[in-house]
């Protein structure tokens, strides 16, 4: 476990894929105690691709910093431990996060009739229960009919689960908003979240909803231009490509400035009768404005582009694989626990994933109290491994 701003906070963790996991991940790489619960030889996810030497890297990277408790949840024995790591008595404990169905042993009602205050967080994929995994939901919520390029007729899949991750780390909101308001009034708190929602949520957030409410034309396909503003790609002479964005006047004029175009901007703005320090202008001619780059960096390399581009302040970015992000940048090669800086208690390097069943012993000794005869027992009956 990190030591971090939760120490002490303890959660239990059963799920699967990405949004729950994530919230999880989230919560131990700040200090919380997170125990996965598993099915014996783990659940769903434990072979899902990436896959290395039989290791899912996926799995791995999404259970850093956790302990996991791996037992036969099929049977009733193992059904009652879980119940019991749950509602564990503590003031710091009692909290559970899960995106499995939430019915029969693991029942809200069940299980804060035996801890009124218990905190469960619910992640489903549509409010009225239908199942909804993050690549139905985005195919609903209008961004695979803009994304991709520009004249391209069908829809184009997102590759980073967008809704997961945002499911996941509003998770995290949710348990310490409802931990926070157990402390205030000693009430716990059921917290129910569907991906359907917060697709909604952030699309309505960032003005598509309205947009699509108030103008008759739907937004099209505008390939790696940003909608409403200046931000493109451009390839360098030793074959690189950049990304490039001047989204205020001041970032604009440093580009003009890098790149020792002012004078042909200045010649585009007279015979267009436009200024280009406004944004709108700058994306309503950025075919012109992109004529006018594109030469600047085809004549210079990636290396020659960086230097001229800082020093002048640019607003810009290599892209790259995930190789090369490895190889380029030592973050990636090592990452910290956690990209939250808390002043009290610095970065400390992210722990590896625990291999399935690893800490089941440990978690059933310390928490549930149990001797060595115990669990020897368990063991015998096929509850654990």
């Amino acid at each position: 476990m990190v030591e971090g701003i939760l120490s002490g906070l303890r959660v239990i963790e059963v799920s699967a894929f990405v949004a729950a996991p994530l919230a999880g991940a989230t919560l131990a790489s700040i200090g919380a105690d997170v125990i996965r619960v598993e099915q014996l030889g783990g659940g769903v996810d434990a072979k899902r691709w990436p896959v290395h030497d039989g290791r899912s890297l996926y799995r791995a990277g999404l259970d850093r910093g956790k302990r996991s408790l791996a037992l036969d949840l099929r049977s009733a024995r193992g059904q009652d431990l879980v119940s019991d790591l749950i509602v564990a008595p503590g003031p710091d404990a009692g909290i559970l996060v899960t995106n499995l169905p939430a019915r029969s042993w693991m029942a809200y009602e069940r299980l804060a009739a035996r801890r009124p205050d218990l905190v469960m967080v619910v992640i489903g994929g549509t409010p009225d229960g239908r199942p909804a995994v993050d690549y139905t939901v985005n195919a609903g919520a209008g961004f695979p009919w803009i994304t991709g390029p520009e004249g391209w007729t069908g829809p184009v899949n997102h590759v980073l689960p967008a809704w997961d991750v945002a499911t996941g780390l509003l998770t995290v909101t949710a348990v310490l908003a409802a931990d926070r308001h157990r402390r205030r009034t000693g009430r716990g708190q059921l917290v129910q979240l569907a991906l359907s929602d917060v697709a909604l949520a952030v699309t309505g957030h960032l003005g598509f909803l309205a947009e699509a409410q108030l103008n008759e034309v739907p937004r099209g396909r505008f390939g790696n231009d940003l909608y409403g503003s200046y931000a493109t790609d451009f390839r360098t002479a030793d074959g690189a490509h950049v990304m490039v964005c001047a989204l205020t006047g001041r970032q604009w004029k440093s580009l003009v400035e890098a790149t020792g175009l002012a004078a042909e901007f200045r010649a585009l703005e007279q015979r267009q009768g436009i200024d280009l320090n406004e944004e709108g202008e700058r994306f309503a001619h950025r075919r012109e404005i992109s004529a006018l780059l594109e030469p600047w960096f085809a004549d210079r390399t990636l290396e020659e582009v960086r230097q001229q581009l800082e020093a002048h302040d640019v607003l810009w970015g290599p892209y790259r694989t995930f190789k090369e992000w490895v190889r380029d940048d030592p973050r990636a090669a090592a990452p910290a626990a956690s990209p939250l800086v808390f002043a009290s208690f610095g970065r400390p390097p992210e722990p590896p994933g625990p291999e399935i069943g690893s800490d089941t012993e440990t978690v059933l000794r310390d928490v549930l109290g149990l001797d060595s005869e115990a669990v020897a027992v368990l063991r015998a009956q096929g509850v654990i491994g």
